[in-house]
């Protein structure tokens, strides 16, 4: 390996020195022979044998070998500078001397080698060919027996002399390294302090070639480091009565504490705090053997060291970086064992381990806040990572250390971690103060890059640490207004940011009070001036790389206005647009009902209007006060047109679920009995308003037939009450007076109106038919619970008007709709259902007598498909008036029986038998029914399908 060009004999003699130095180093670790009597003897009596039978084969190959004699000269020449003692009566140490010789050896002739080394010039020729090696350059198999020696040397020479709690014993790494430990004699000379303090000099010796000393620090730092802990920085019990009881001097004690830090700034910073932490100590690791599972605990001294030693790697550039990556990566590598995998199923619990780490103050600091100053920045830089997997990992750390630090330090946590994130903002707030330098139209207030670091920062925090901290939610309240702004732009183009932008306001409304979340959905729709927006100089425009940037707006000219105006106008109904998009997804939580009830109370105000205000002076004849006065009026008129405004949107964008408890209904029905009081007070009812009423009023009744908290009902007793005295319908009056009756008994006493109210709002449909399913459960609900109630005498309701526990909702008005539920799903059948149901005018009565004209006529015909379509549709007839059908059926059935034969009056009866069932129980038509079909005693089996069906006996006596 020697370089070419070189004299022959300096070249024999260098290759020849590093390659005797190799042979020899391999000579001193080869494993020991063994005769037949060994077979008795034991671990620590061979580990004796080989280490003594390799030292004398050694020894002899240097005496005798011409070849290695230059060797011998390097080495005798080494130990004689050397200041240590290399010779003892314990073999483990005389075998340590001698490989640390044979490093330094190894050391001295690979500096020598690279000082004469003189590369040639490169070869123009062929310049793909690869530059000449430096002589001192070890290939892979001689780095595997340096590396061998290494480990000789520290197992030997530096673990066996550490204090208990100093470091990872040898018991609990390896067997060997058990038998090591028991075969070292601590109670000869030299002292066991004198051996470590030896070895450790000469291994940083050593390492002071880069080559050797990657080889050392890469894996045996953390040996090393305890090593030099224990010298420089372990407290002495006594001081001694002469120099010569002194094992270690002070100045040796120095020079080990300043060689720690050496090696600290010198290795890679992860690697550093890893064994740092080793040595600080953590849970016990098992030992090999199982008499010996003792681990003791890391002495106070050590741990008080490491952790100022650690804080001196965190306050460093990098720092907070080198700690993640010394915790997260290459878990349990180095002297404590492990494996990656263990290491990767506990990256939640070391991101809380890093964050609390990250969040205390070391004690070195000057104050909390010095130290949450430098530290904070490089929290923040944990975001920005490209790499993705290292990105996901470091974004952990930061965001549970972000949400640590506010729930320790708020205060500090807001002016050096949130005020930082946030600043992209606030810089383009109402409230903001935007330098005169930054005035001049088009230029760029927040950049691209800044505002999309922001928002994706901003997400990380809030959104996946999805931690409630009171100090994180009080901070992003005033750059809500910006935040919405962003949005409703983003929703104009493509936009990567959208989602995050959607998913940070849905965050932040949900874990809002609910009435900070109203107020800020004010400040949303423009009804709350006073909550923080957009400034109005500022506006978002898009970017040259697909991202979003504020910019300063250009000046507006005169021919312009009308333009400007249109867009204002145009914005604004935008953002009420996205602003009821975003609302339709809080409608689970509640949100969304609660800010309807909001615009529903709003909108009373606007019921009540003076229309007298509007009726104003002109402009040139009235003062400054006036002028004001007018302002006023005129934003007020503006309140109003956008509540109205808002309204529509949410109507037309929310489902039927608005509302998630029966608290929300109470309140919606409140709100419209109010705008219905204060609409009378200024004579302004209408038709709309009428309407409105009777269905909120409906909704009571509703309520009344399942609801068992009246207390919640409670509320509305005033506002029923000033209906049934100011409203002009006498029916509302009497429904109104009627709701307060079974509300004030707890729904002890209920009458008719209350019940056909109630059945009346059940049976109304959205113009699809969304709500048939809804209504069927209501029907099924209130038919079970009808059972249930005690009838009053017929005498006692005459009297007193009222039915005691009577059902809410008749079953005779329940009836038909439970025949249309379980019909199939034929479109042409639903679409005549609905027709004959929803008209009931003069000539859609005649239609449907010439229908069932028709429909009776094909009963008598022979074919099943005709006959039977017959009878399903004087059936569906039957909805719209059963009584008027049922009893017309009857008549024409009963005058003109002798000409009907049985297979009609058969069919007849299939008919009869759907319509009574779609009837149901307690109605007046079946006396009539009975009193009809017992004239025809040959239908006796029919008569007798008849009693089964109707369920009710007494009434066809």
């Amino acid at each position: 390996m020697a370089a070419p060009g070189q004299a022959a004999g300096g070249e024999a003699l260098e290759k020849c020195s590093l390659e005797s130095i190799l042979e020899a180093l391999k000579l001193l670790l080869s494993p020991g022979g063994s005769d037949s009597g060994s077979l008795q003897i034991t671990k620590h009596d061979l580990l004796l044998v080989t280490l003594n039978s390799n030292l004398s084969t050694l020894e002899d190959k240097l005496l005798k070998d011409p070849h290695w004699r230059k060797l011998k000269f390097l080495r005798d020449e080494i130990a004689n500078k050397a200041e240590w003692p290399q010779n003892s009566v314990d073999v483990t140490w005389s075998f340590s001397s001698q490989a640390l010789l044979l490093l330094l050896c190894l050391k001295e002739t690979m500096i020598h080698l690279a000082a004469d080394f003189s590369p040639g010039k490169p070869n123009l020729r062929t310049p793909e060919a690869a530059p000449a090696l430096s002589p001192d350059t070890l290939s892979i198999s001689q780095q595997k027996t340096v590396q061998s020696a290494l480990q000789f040397v520290v197992t030997l020479g530096v673990c066996p002399y550490l204090m208990p709690g100093v470091g990872v014993p040898l018991r609990c790494r390896t067997e060997f390294g058990a038998v090591v430990q028991d075969v070292v004699c601590l109670d000869v000379p030299p002292h066991a302090t004198r051996r470590l303090y030896s070895s450790c000099k000469v291994l940083l010796n050593v390492a002071h070639h880069t080559s050797l000393g990657s080889l050392i620090f890469c894996r045996h730092f953390g040996d090393l480091a305890a090593g030099l802990c224990q010298l420089g920085f372990c407290p002495t019990k006594r001081k001694p009565l002469n120099p010569e009881e002194e094992v270690l001097t002070e100045e040796e004690r120095t020079l080990s504490r300043e060689a720690l830090r050496d090696i600290l700034d010198q290795v890679y910073q992860p690697l550093a705090v890893r064994e740092l932490l080793i040595l600080q100590g953590g849970p016990p690791q098992p030992c090999t053997d199982e008499k010996t599972q003792v681990r003791y605990r890391a002495p106070a001294w050590l741990r008080r060291l490491c952790g100022q030693l650690l804080s001196e790697r965190l306050m460093r550039p990098s720092g907070v970086q080198a700690v993640v990556r010394g915790i997260l990566e290459g878990a349990g590598a180095g002297a404590a064992g492990g494996s990656d995998g263990e290491a990767a199923a506990a990256d939640w619990k070391k991101c809380d381990l890093i964050a609390k780490i990250l969040a205390s103050c070391p004690q070195q600091c000057l104050s909390p806040e010095d130290y949450y100053r430098d530290i904070c920045p490089q929290i923040l830089d944990l975001f920005h990572f490209q790499d993705k997997l290292t990105a996901r990992q470091f974004q952990r750390v930061a965001t549970t250390t972000f949400i640590t630090m506010s729930r320790e330090r708020p205060q500090l946590a807001s002016k050096y971690l949130l005020q930082p994130v946030l600043a992209p903002l606030h810089r383009c707030l109402n409230t903001a103060e935007i330098p005169e330098s930054d005035m001049v139209p088009g230029i760029i207030l927040v950049t691209e890059e800044e505002l999309t670091r922001c928002i994706e920062d901003v997400f990380k925090v809030y959104v996946v640490g999805n931690e409630p901290v009171t100090v994180l939610v009080d901070s992003l309240l005033p750059v809500l207004g910006v935040l919405f702004s962003l949005y409703c732009f983003t929703k104009q183009s493509v936009s990567h940011i959208r989602s995050l932008c959607q998913e940070i306001l849905l965050w932040i409304l949900g874990k809002l009070e609910r009435r900070k979340a109203i107020a800020s959905l004010k400040g949303f729709a423009g009804l709350d001036k006073s909550v923080s927006s957009l400034h109005s100089l500022c506006q978002f425009r898009a970017a040259a790389q697909g991202g979003i940037m504020v910019t300063i707006k250009e000046a507006i000219c005169d021919e312009d206005e009308d333009e400007a105006l249109y867009q204002k106008v145009s914005s604004e109904q935008c953002q009420v647009e996205h602003l009821g998009d975003l609302l339709a997804h809080c409608q689970e939580c509640g949100l969304a009902g609660d800010f309807f009830i909001f615009c529903l109370k709003e909108l009373t105000h606007v019921a009540v209007e003076n229309e007298a205000e509007l009726k104003t002076k002109p402009f040139s004849s009235k003062s400054l006060l006036e002028l004001e006065q007018h302002q006023t009026l005129v934003e007020g008129q503006e309140q109003k047109l956008l509540v109205l405004q808002l309204l529509a949107a949410l109507c037309e964008r929310m489902s039927e679920q608005i509302f998630t408890n029966i608290t929300q209904v109470v309140d919606f029905v409140a709100a419209t009995l109010q705008r219905a009081c204060a609409s009378l007070a200024h004579q302004a009812e209408s038709t709309v308003e009428s309407q409105t009423l009777s269905m909120s009023m409906g909704l009571v009744a509703v309520m009344l037939g399942g609801f068992g908290d009246f207390a919640i009902l409670k509320q509305l007793l005033p506002l029923l009450e000033k209906v049934s005295k100011v409203y002009p319908d006498p029916v509302i009056q009497e429904l109104a007076v009627d709701l307060r009756i079974t509300i004030s008994t707890h729904g002890a006493f209920s009458t008719e109106a209350v019940s056909v109210a109630a059945q009346s709002t059940l049976n109304k449909k959205d113009p699809q038919g969304k709500m048939e399913e809804q209504q069927q459960t209501s029907h099924e609900s209130y038919s079970d619970d009808s059972h249930l109630k005690q009838q009053q005498s017929p005498e006692k309701s005459k009297q007193t008007g009222l039915k005691s526990n009577a059902p809410l909702i008749p079953q005779e008005v329940r009836g038909p709709r439970t025949i249309t539920n379980q019909k199939s799903g034929s479109v042409t059948t639903d679409q005549l259902q609905e027709v004959l149901l929803s008209q009931r005018e003069t000539k859609a009565l005649e239609m449907q007598e010439k229908l069932l004209k028709i429909f009776l006529e094909n009963l008598e015909h022979e074919d099943a498909f005709v006959y039977l379509s017959a009878i399903q549709g004087v059936a569906l007839l039957s909805d719209a008036y059963p009584e008027k059908i049922l009893l017309g059926l009857l008549a024409q059935y009963d005058s003109d029986k002798n000409k009907h034969t049985p297979e009609t009056r058969m069919k007849v009866g299939e008919v009869l038998m759907r319509i009574v069932k779609a009837l149901g129980e307690f109605s007046v038509i079946w006396k009539r029914v009975g009193a009809v079909w017992l004239w025809n005693q040959s239908l006796c089996t029919l008569e007798v399908s008849f009693v089964c069906t109707v369920r009710t006996v007494s009434e066809l006596r």
